[in-house]
């Protein structure tokens, strides 16, 4: 009688492993089967052919007049090519080895540098002390913000005619004003020295109104209350400023940090207008410019300068983004 029962047993739960196993291997069926159509119901396909109508026109106007230039110029960099001619020939990393070990690449690099540094740095000090002055609640205030914002909006072309005129040596206004007192007006234009700090004069007053902007929307979205509770402690207002106003503020010093960097590693317009031929004022974009289509004609040698720049441009960009951003305190 126990065999029997030991029997029963054992049948009954070997049926119910079946079942057991028959259920798990339906469920598995069903997870597939929901799995493999879970993403691609009708609504799916609708929202990914809405999706693919919205970007990809975009994706293909990105591709065709961003990516595909950029390896095209890197192509041309790898070529010994004159501007206009029908052949080329290829000369490899040539280009490359010939601008870094000629005399002019210290020279267009630290003019670079300087122009860069010194136009960022000159924009946010001026811009966060503008920015300031314009958050106070004075009368007319708004007019203030449009005149300083400005400037920004300008064509760089028109800016640069306009300070060609001021800084002009005989003819331009700054001329004449140090006349008036019994000077005479530097050679802003024929000394290489003095070229390069016009145009950083320049550049910084173009873009001082877009810092400035941007400082103040920060500064208009402090919380009060803390500066009150600062102010109630007995912190002045340079301790609130160094204490409070800074720190709260390095989110968007970060932002105008790398949208400025970028900016002005890449200006070109008003260097153009004011010193035609350089003379000081170099920089690697222009250097690029003047090597294809001023009298060198080497569209090779230019392609292979632009490449530089763009790798300088993705250096800095990196480095902001894996160090700067780490004093970057977000509220």
């Amino acid at each position: 009688m126990s065999r029997l029962d030991t029997s029963g047993s054992q049948a009954k739960a070997d049926g119910d492993d079946g079942k057991v196993r028959g259920r798990s291997a339906a469920a598995k069926r069903t997870h597939v089967r929901h799995s493999g159509t879970k993403y691609w119901t009708p609504r799916a396909k609708r929202d990914a052919l809405v999706f693919l109508a919205f970007a990809l026109p975009n994706i293909l106007l990105i591709a065709a007049f961003t990516y595909r230039p950029l390896f095209t110029n890197v192509y041309f960099s790898t070529l010994d090519w004159t501007l206009g001619s029908p052949e080329a020939t290829s000369v490899g990393l040539g280009n490359y080895i010939e601008f870094f070990t000629s005399s002019d690449a210290s020279t267009v690099l630290s003019v670079t540098a300087i122009f860069t540094v010194a136009t960022v740095g000159g924009a946010m000090v001026l811009g966060l002390l503008v920015a300031i002055a314009l958050n106070a609640n004075v009368k007319g205030r708004g007019f203030a913000r449009s005149a300083v914002f400005a400037p920004y909006v300008l064509s760089g072309v028109g800016v640069g005619l306009v300070w060609l005129f001021i800084f002009d040596p005989i003819y331009g206004v700054l001329s004449w004003v140090l006349r008036s007192f019994g000077t005479s007006s530097p050679q802003w234009i024929n000394d290489p020295n003095l070229a390069l700090v016009m145009v950083i004069i320049v550049y910084v007053w173009k873009n001082l109104g877009y810092c400035a902007v941007i400082y103040l929307a920060g500064l208009q979205s402090m919380p009060q209350d803390l500066m009150e509770a600062a102010s109630l402690d007995g912190a002045g207002n340079v301790r609130r400023f160094r204490s409070i106003t800074l720190p709260l503020l390095s989110p968007t010093t970060f932002f105008i940090l790398i949208t400025s960097l970028l900016s002005s590693l890449q200006a070109f317009d008003i260097i153009r207008i004011m010193t035609r031929t350089g003379n000081g004022t170099n920089t690697l974009i222009f250097e690029s410019y003047l090597q294809a289509f001023s009298t060198y004609n080497r569209a090779g040698y230019s392609a292979a300068i632009s490449v530089v720049l763009f790798v300088l441009l993705l250096i800095v960009t990196g480095l902001q983004l894996r160090f700067v951003e780490r004093k970057v305190h977000y509220a």
